[in-house]
C-alpha cells in the first residue's frame, strides 16, 4: 500500500514516488542490518580454545558492531512505522517537515537539520 502523504513545507515535499523510494531504501537497510547481526552472531565459537584465542579487542569490536547495527535497525524500523502511520518526514522536535534532500540521504532521520545540530551541540 502506497502512502500518499505529502509534506507541506516548501523544501520538504515528498511525492508518492519519493515515499516509495524511501520505503524501498529503508527495507533494504533493514535487511542489511538483520543479515549483519546474523553474521556477527554466527562468527565461530566452536571451542573454548578458540574463544580464549580471540583477543579482547576483537570481542569488543564485535560487541560494538552488533550494538551499532541494532541501533540503526531500530531507527530504520521506527522510520518504516512512521511511513505506515502517515507521520513520516516530520521533525520530532519542531514538527516541521524534514528537508527532502536530507531524507534522501538519511531516510531514517527523526529530526530536521537544525534540530539535529541543536541535539548534537547539547551532548
Amino acid at each position: 500500500m502506497v502512502n500518499n502523504q505529502i509534506i507541506d513545507d516548501r523544501d520538504a515535499r515528498l511525492s508518492p514516488e519519493d515515499l516509495t523510494a524511501l520505503r524501498d531504501n529503508l527495507q533494504e537497510q533493514r535487511q542489511f542490518r538483520e543479515d549483519q547481526l546474523r553474521q556477527i552472531a554466527a562468527l565461530p565459537s566452536r571451542t573454548e580454545e578458540l574463544i580464549q584465542r580471540r583477543s579482547a579487542a576483537q570481542t569488543e569490536v564485535r560487541v560494538k558492531l552488533a550494538a551499532s547495527a541494532r541501533m540503526v535497525l531500530a531507527d530504520v524500523e521506527a522510520a518504516l512505522d512512521r511511513l505506515a502511520e502517515g507521520r513520516y518526514g516530520r521533525c520530532h522536535l519542531c514538527r516541521r517537515g524534514i528537508d527532502r534532500d536530507r531524507l534522501m540521504i538519511v531516510p531514517q532521520a527523526r529530526y530536521c537539520a537544525r534540530c539535529q545540530q541543536v541535539r548534537e551541540a547539547g551532548r
